[in-house]
């Protein structure tokens, strides 16, 4: 008996591993189903203590990593969840399950469960003790449908530290691409506010300033996608 509900449980586990890599798998391979694309992108900043008009950016990719953004003057593009692929952000997790997430409106939606590994963010920790205190978890929504992620969502235990949204669009009736991503933090501690302003200042902006009072700040970046051209053939020169 003790034997049979083993067996029964380990094989529960894996069905719940392989259930995280087909879904993983199955969302990296429709984002590189897109071989390259060319994009109008304008950007509008909600944020404390910062002030930067409306942006406009023209950006290449090709895949699997080639990226050119032009614009003119100053300005800040989030690069966080944009341009990776599934796969590379999830390599920053570990522990991934399948979380019990339902949503009776999207039913096709599904939530994946990961602990962010610290090292991954190529940020210097002020000191010890933040590395170890600093151990959030990732919650990346995935639209089992459509292959695409809606939401990623980052905790500090209960607290929300980032979150990216993205609302999606059918271009030349066939590719599901971005037509507006939303990206939010929400930040309580000053010291942690002042060393990832300095280290992250791409998310946040340049010069973004904590309030005094013990308040959460909150900021928003708004991106909308426009003038698509895609799987036209982009040539290397033009990243170089």
């Amino acid at each position: 008996m003790i034997k049979l509900v083993l067996i029964a449980l380990i094989s529960l586990l894996l069905s719940g591993d392989n259930d995280v890599h087909r879904y993983v798998k199955n969302t990296n391979d429709k984002f590189n189903s897109i071989d390259d694309y060319q994009v109008q992108m304008t950007v509008k900043l909600d944020v404390p203590a910062f002030r930067m008009a409306k942006k406009r950016y023209k950006v290449y990719y090709k895949k699997p990593d080639k990226i050119k953004v032009k614009a003119r003057g100053f300005g800040i593009l989030p690069k966080t969840g944009l341009f990776t692929s599934p796969n590379d952000n999830f390599d920053n997790l570990e522990n991934l399950r399948v979380s019990n997430y339902r949503d009776s409106d999207n039913i096709n939606d599904i939530m994946i469960v990961g602990d962010l590994i610290v090292d991954s963010l190529k940020l210097e920790m002020p000191n010890e003790y933040s590395r170890l205190a600093f151990d959030p978890i990732v919650e990346v929504k995935v639209d089992t449908l459509n292959w695409v992620i809606k939401n990623v969502t980052t905790k500090l235990d209960t607290l929300k530290l980032f979150q990216i949204e993205n609302f999606y669009d059918t271009y030349d009736n066939k590719y599901y691409m971005p037509k507006r991503s939303i990206v939010k933090y929400f930040i309580k501690d000053k010291k942690f506010f002042n060393w990832l302003n300095k280290d992250a200042g791409n998310i946040i902006g340049k010069n973004a300033a904590m309030p005094e009072n013990n308040s959460t700040v909150e900021g928003t970046i708004i991106v909308d996608y426009k003038k698509y051209k895609i799987n036209k053939g982009i040539k290397d020169k033009v990243f170089n």
